[in-house]
């Protein structure tokens, strides 16, 4: 975003006139809707995995299978943990008046989400591929696409495009 050019809230990103409080604010308003996007995927991935195990063919999978599927459950899981924690952490400590700490370890916590969305999904890309073509090079190939498409849009992205700009005091 370039000096002056304003956010969705109309306000610039360098607007004097935005207090400490007021920006610390908007920062958590914004983390909160980006918590409210991110929640709704793992939350249909989440239930969706929860009853596969129920459905016909499920006692065909392979033991390979099985622990993929475990390790995207477990992914999952803790993906909706970390996603759900900032809302735990503000309802407990709302009053404490230590707004900028609890948007620092939320804004951790989500990103700690992220990554396990990120291994949820590829991990259930793979383990579907591998279920339907039962091809080790299909897996790999998911496999590698799936992260590179992960990790380029969600981290790399965002890191090369935040250090290629010059920061202004923040």
């Amino acid at each position: 975003m370039a000096d002056g050019e304003a956010t969705a809230t109309g306000k610039s990103q360098d607007d004097s006139d935005e207090s400490h409080s007021e920006k610390v604010n908007r920062e958590l308003i914004e983390l909160i809707n980006e918590l409210r996007v991110a929640l709704v995927g793992v939350q249909v991935l989440f239930a969706f995995l929860l009853a596969v195990p129920f459905a016909q063919g499920f006692a065909d999978v392979t033991n390979l299978q099985k622990a993929l599927y475990f390790v995207v459950l477990c992914s999952t899981a803790i993906a909706s943990g970390l996603l759900v924690a900032p809302s735990a952490y503000h309802r407990i400590n709302f009053r404490a008046k230590d707004k900028e700490q609890m948007l620092r370890t939320s804004n951790g916590l989500m990103i700690g989400g992220l990554v396990f969305v990120a291994v949820s999904i590829v991990g259930s890309v793979v383990l579907i591929a591998d279920f339907i073509y039962g091809s080790t090079a299909t897996s790999v190939a998911c496999a590698v696409i799936g992260s590179a498409v992960f990790v380029g849009l969600w981290f790399v992205l965002p890191v090369v495009r935040r250090d290629s700009q010059v920061q202004p005091n923040d």
